[in-house]
């Protein structure tokens, strides 16, 4: 504890005692002169320490409201070793739940235990209900307070009451008087701006009289070289002012100018015409402008864009009317040529068949050219949706057309396609959409694209391909000639054979006794014969038949073994000497297997045809496959021919174009359409040594399926 208190018994202790708290109360009494003009943080440590020397308690805790923040102040004192918080706050936190919040239901004395120590609490409400703050002591007594103990802590206090209401007025008195002072430094700065708005306004009033002065001064010379022709005329219309640019541009005199002067200036194809115009605005009394033709002084007609408004009174009378003449000849060739342009796109666009278009993806704005109405035949100016243009859509194509338009949305990347119409008539029309993706400054993403309708491009290119079929069944049957003998060998062959195998079966069967073992053996010999046979024929019927082509995956080594095997016979008549070179494991190519054996057999033959002179060496023939750029097949023909023609070599696949005494010249201009057609390519080149190598490569996938 902060001090011990002794029972005393003996008078003179008991004056002691009261000497003693004598002069704690003349202490208490004479704080608040000690407190004048502190802050309040001082006034309750100092309160604090003041009764933790005159009382033997265990705890004073004070809070206080500042007087000028209202801001709570909390501060406490303890003995050392007691297990409490070590904050005020939370010391003041445990005496508002033992008490409450009403003063008035406060006790007396009230015996709790804080922390790990059994207390008597008294504690006091500073200010009237507790408005500025409490003071609470506690001790382990339990005889505590006693009766001086309680004066002194009520003495406290109201001390402090006294002195934070001292500071609370003294707070009051600064803050109206920073008030005060403040108000007085506004109203000082306000009269000294009024003082300098006068000045200023004294001196604008000059200044505006000097350039009032100095305007009407300038008025004629700013309106005499303003870049316009600028006149005035009366209420009834009659030019009473004409600027000195007006006069110089038209060589006009003022005196020849006035009233209607002015009109001997004016195209004569644009005069009525002005004029009634001119009539209609007065009659109106609004704004209005015209355009017409006026004569430069040296004779030239420009065209002028004539403005005019009225002044008028406080009645609303029009008193005058004041005009601008505008030089507008050089837009108005502008607009002429733009008129001029947007016509010759517009009949460019019909006679290419090719329409414009703009789509703003946020808004689902689209903005159609004419030629795009004409092409889904939809009335000019019609609302255009995406929901209009699918209906126009073939429905086999819809559903490219809607992931078109999502992809477009989500990517917002230019595209490209083809889609069909299913027009009302129920024509099919073929259309070629492009589109090329603008980013704004706002990100919004905006299509501008062209539309093209290449119906009969298509058919044309239909035809093109009943007719290239056609001239490749043509060069099939051709080729058959060159073969006919190879092709009669090799059908004579398992032909004689069966007729000897039939004959000797035959005698087997008539031997007495019959042969019947020996006769199945022969029998089985026909048999083999036989099917040699019809293989023969079979490949010949898929090779020069005259069929539709369709796509399936090819092996070209399978394939190009089936023509050699063809055209052995005739090769070896020829003293050709064969050499394949087919890599493993190549990757089956789209495409259509007959054709591209056709193809194959005219590169063989062609071959064999440059060596039928040669014999100084060997007749060597290499065919090879190898894999092909991007995954595709590469198949190289190598002879050891008369080489490539010198001249014209780049003329070896134009139609009807021939090397050869006896050639048709459409052998190879056919088997380059065929390659083109599986998106591959058909080359020739010279080899190192004698002769020359004809190669084609078909890629492993193409972008359509469709024949």
């Amino acid at each position: 504890m902060i001090s011990t208190t002794v029972e005393l018994d003996r008078p003179a202790d008991e004056i002691k005692r009261l000497q003693a708290c004598i002069l704690d109360l003349v202490a208490l009494v004479a704080l608040p002169a000690a407190w004048v003009g502190t802050d309040p943080r001082f006034i309750a440590g100092n309160l604090l320490d003041t009764l933790a020397g005159m009382l033997a308690v265990d705890l004073v805790f004070v809070r206080l409201v500042h007087p000028a923040t209202a801001s709570l102040i909390e501060q406490a004192r303890v003995t050392p070793g007691w297990q409490l918080p070590p904050r005020a706050h939370a010391v003041g936190t445990i005496f508002d739940l033992l008490l409450g919040q009403d003063p008035r239901q406060w006790p007396p004395v009230l015996r709790e235990r804080v922390g790990d120590r059994d207390l008597s609490i008294v504690a006091l409400p500073v200010g009237l209900q507790g408005d500025l703050g409490v003071l609470i002591a506690g001790s382990e007594r339990a005889d505590f307070p006693s009766e001086t103990e309680r004066l002194l802590l009520t003495v406290a206090r109201n001390q402090a009451v006294m002195a934070l209401q001292e500071a609370r007025r003294l707070s009051e008195q600064k803050r109206v008087a920073t008030e005060l002072d403040q108000r007085v430094a506004r109203r000082t700065a306000e009269l000294s701006a009024a003082t300098d708005d006068l000045r200023r306004e004294a001196a604008e009033r000059k200044r505006a009289e000097a350039a009032i002065q100095a305007s009407q001064r300038n008025l004629n010379q700013i309106i005499n070289t303003i870049p316009a022709l600028a006149w005035s005329a009366r209420p009834d219309g009659s030019a009473e002012f004409f600027n000195q640019h007006y006069l110089d541009y038209t060589g006009l005199s003022a005196e020849a100018a006035m009233d209607w002067g002015w009109t001997a200036a004016v195209h004569p194809d644009d005069l009525n015409g002005l004029v009634a115009g001119w009539r209609r605005t007065l009659a109106a009394g609004k704004r209005g402008e015209s355009g017409a033709r006026l004569r430069r002084a040296d004779g030239e007609y420009r065209w002028f864009l004539i403005r005019v408004h009225p002044l008028r009174d406080e009645a609303g009378r029009v008193v005058k009317w004041y005009g601008t003449n505008t030089d507008i000849d050089d837009r108005k060739r502008a607009e002429e040529e733009l008129r001029r342009g947007a016509a010759l796109l517009a009949q460019a666009q019909r006679l290419s068949l090719t329409g414009s278009f703009s789509w703003v993806v946020a808004t689902g704005a689209i903005t159609w050219s004419g030629q795009v109405y004409r092409i889904f035949e939809v009335d000019p100016g019609a609302p255009v949706t995406l929901e209009r243009i699918q209906a126009r859509v073939h429905p086999d194509d819809r559903p490219l057309f809607g992931e078109l338009v999502e992809r477009a949305r989500a990517e917002g990347s230019d595209f490209e396609t083809e889609l069909r119409l299913l027009l009302p008539d129920q024509s099919v029309r073929y259309l070629h959409v492009m589109a090329q993706a603008v980013r704004h400054l706002d990100g919004s993403l905006e299509y501008i694209g062209a539309v093209q309708d290449v119906t009969e491009r298509r058919r044309s290119e239909q035809a093109l391909d009943q007719v290239r079929s056609e001239l490749a069944r043509v060069a099939r049957v051709t080729s058959l000639g060159a073969l006919t003998a190879s092709i009669a060998h090799e059908v004579n062959q398992p032909l004689s054979g069966i007729v000897t195998n039939a004959s000797t079966c035959l005698r087997m069967l008539a031997a007495d006794p019959p042969n019947l073992e020996g006769a199945r053996e022969t029998a089985r010999r026909t048999i083999r014969d036989g099917h040699r046979a019809s293989e023969v024929i079979t490949r010949l019927r898929g090779l020069f038949a005259r069929k539709d082509g369709a796509v399936e995956p090819v092996d070209l080594n399978e394939a190009a073994r089936e023509v050699i095997a063809l055209s052995t016979s005739e090769l070896h008549r020829r003293r050709v000497l064969l050499r394949l070179e087919l890599a493993d494991d190549l990757p089956p190519v789209p495409g259509d297997r007959v054709q591209l054996q056709q193809v194959i057999l005219n590169l063989l033959l062609n071959a064999s045809d440059a060596m039928s002179g040669i014999d100084d060496r060997p007749r060597q023939l290499v065919v090879r496959t190898e894999p092909g750029e991007a995954g595709g097949v590469t198949l190289l023909v190598q002879d050891a021919g008369v080489g490539l023609p010198t001249h014209d070599a780049e003329r070896l696949f134009d139609a009807f174009y021939s090397t050869k005494r006896d050639g048709m010249g459409i052998g190879l201009s056919v088997s380059r359409s065929i390659i083109e057609w599986h998106h591959g390519r058909l080359w020739a080149a010279p080899n190192d040594g004698p002769g020359a190598t004809f190669g084609f490569a078909i890629p492993s996938d193409r972008p359509d399926t469709k024949v």
